[in-house]
């Protein structure tokens, strides 16, 4: 018997999304380091670093572009806190506690091997999974893994981000002007206090309000992207699931094909082009590679694992619906897919040290493909659910579920 739970339609767009944006992602990432490797290597990444406008055509992208994919990661954490698991404390307990498990360990690995060294500031990296190639592995799987591993990995995920971009702004923030600063907190509490007691509904004085908080934040020396989540939860939103008159829907609906199909891959081509030299194979074994690749393949399924027992054996929260424990070290192997948040995180990480972003990158690629394989491999022989895993105050059968013998 297969137990199914039902997704949103918001939510299996999302899925759908991310399935497609992750094989471009792919797509993107070989052309990128195919060139970069090629005769047209130099030519290519210099073009990146073109100065236009003040900043270089990879900071125009990992500054602007990425602020609307922050944008989203906010609309989705906010959906989630509305009307996903992270709706109701007790369930949001337990990917709340995953993802911190996903963080802390990683981050643990790569400072008992870095700590006290240039490197150090790579502590960050392998706290980090991509939503678009976690997500896009288990739409490979289909029905073969229950629906609510989805829900669960796509709670964990945003729950992940949104560490990641509380790191951003504390961590790795160069020169902090107070002034540009206050100047953004003030545009987003303009923006809430028009969403709450002016029930404002259209959606472009929040647009020309998050362009201006993102042009603040940017000169504030706070990372520009952090807007992009600041406004997500300014924008007004319906309780009602698939609300389409809700505008934070609208957006987010409009949000899901250009951020999968066209932010992240143009992400993907100016941040992957990766130089591979005769010497990879000692770059891969420096320590901070290490710690990438040891922090995000074996880190992040042992901190998400231990988190969640941790949790549900003290009572804090339990398992979802038909999930077992071989679905949550499933998703902790996902979870190490860091790609596009630890590539992120690299750039900010080690500015002006281009080997070592470089050696970073390579060792962010390699744990991805590893922690992505293995994650596929377990939960395609291991992550099909049984009538054992059930739930019966919360399950929905597609088949009568078996009588009680009397």
């Amino acid at each position: 018997m297969r137990i199914e739970r039902r997704l949103s339609h918001t939510f299996q767009e999302f899925i759908a999304s991310g399935k497609a944006g992750g094989a471009i992602l792919i797509l993107c990432t070989l052309v990128s380091l195919s060139i970069a490797n090629s005769a047209w290597g130099p030519s290519y990444l210099g073009f990146w670093h073109i100065p236009l406008g003040g900043l270089t055509v990879e900071l125009w992208i990992n500054d602007l572009l990425m602020a609307v994919f922050f944008l989203l990661v906010g609309l989705e954490l906010k959906r989630e806190m509305y009307n996903g698991e992270l709706s109701d404390l007790r369930n949001a307990m337990l990917p709340i506690l995953a993802a911190a498990g996903g963080i802390v360990v990683p981050a643990g690995i790569h400072f008992a091997l870095n700590g006290g060294t240039p490197t150090q500031p790579g502590v960050g990296i392998p706290m980090a999974t991509d939503i678009a190639f976690a997500l896009g592995v288990l739409a490979l799987l289909g029905n073969r893994v229950p629906a609510s591993l989805k829900v669960f990995l796509t709670a964990l995920a945003v729950m992940d981000d949104l560490g990641a971009i509380i790191v951003i702004a504390v961590f790795y923030t160069a020169q902090l002007s107070v002034a540009y600063l206050a100047g953004a907190l003030a545009v987003f509490v303009a923006l809430r206090v028009m969403n709450k007691y002016l029930r404002v509904l259209a959606l472009w004085p929040y647009l020309l309000g998050g362009a201006l908080m993102w042009f603040l934040m940017l000169k504030s020396g706070v990372h520009a992207t952090i807007a992009g989540v600041l406004l997500a939860f300014t924008i007004p939103y319906s309780a009602l699931e698939d609300d389409a008159n809700s505008p934070s829907h609208r957006l987010e609906h409009a949000l899901h094909k250009p951020v999968a199909f066209l932010i992240l891959p143009i992400f993907a081509l100016a941040n992957t082009g990766i130089v591979i030299g005769a010497d990879w194979a000692g770059e891969l074994a420096s320590l901070n590679s290490l710690g990438i690749l040891v922090g995000l393949v074996l880190g992040k399924p042992v901190g998400i694992l231990l988190f969640s027992f941790a949790a549900v054996a003290i009572g804090v929260c339990r398992l979802p619906l038909d999930l077992a424990w071989r679905h949550v070290l499933g998703a902790g192997m996902l979870g190490g897919i860091g790609f596009t948040m630890s590539i992120f995180i690299t750039n900010l990480a080690f500015v002006g040290h281009a080997d070592i972003i470089n050696a970073s990158k390579m060792s962010i690629l390699a744990a991805s493909v590893i922690a992505g394989t293995i994650g596929f491999v377990w939960l395609k022989l291991m992550g099909a659910p049984l009538a054992s895993d059930r739930d019966l105050d919360t399950m929905d059968f597609d088949v009568d579920p078996p009588t009680q013998a009397k």
